[in-house]
């Protein structure tokens, strides 16, 4: 990803069902951008159109073995069941592989069905449910 792909990477992010601005998205990716433990990943159409991305991340913590995780993925609804989830899937995995993380995740919300048979396909197996609890402290 690149500033130039603000635009596309913002409008995906409101089919994920996270509406993003394109001021938000340049603000987030300024932050992540120089993180070695994060990596944006594009998919394009044969005419350059970025029709996909995903967000893989390094997770340590002091409980659990190091892990990649899938902070994210959508491909655009015109270009789906193309290849360009199961490339992008497979990019952040070869990412993570170079890294020497040899487990990734992948938290998918519950009411995103179309995703289950998409990471079961993958090799992924359900290993937990879970709360997410969040409270704004600014």
């Amino acid at each position: 990803m690149t500033e130039r792909d603000a635009r596309a990477v913002a409008d995906l992010s409101g089919q994920l069902g996270y509406p993003s601005t394109v001021a938000q998205i340049e603000r987030r990716f300024e932050r992540l951008r120089g993180d070695p433990e994060s990596a944006i990943l594009l998919a394009e159409d044969e005419g350059g159109r970025v029709v996909g991305w995903a967000h893989v991340v390094g997770r340590c913590f002091l409980e659990l073995d190091p892990y990649a995780e899938l902070g994210g993925l959508v491909v655009d609804a015109a270009a789906r069941r193309k290849g360009a989830g199961k490339a992008l899937l497979s990019a952040a995995e070869k990412w993570a592989a170079a890294r020497g993380y040899v487990t990734m995740r992948v938290r998918s919300n519950m009411k995103r069905v179309e995703a289950r048979p998409f990471y079961e396909g993958a090799g992924y197996a359900i290993t937990k449910s879970q709360n997410v609890y969040e409270k704004s402290i600014e």
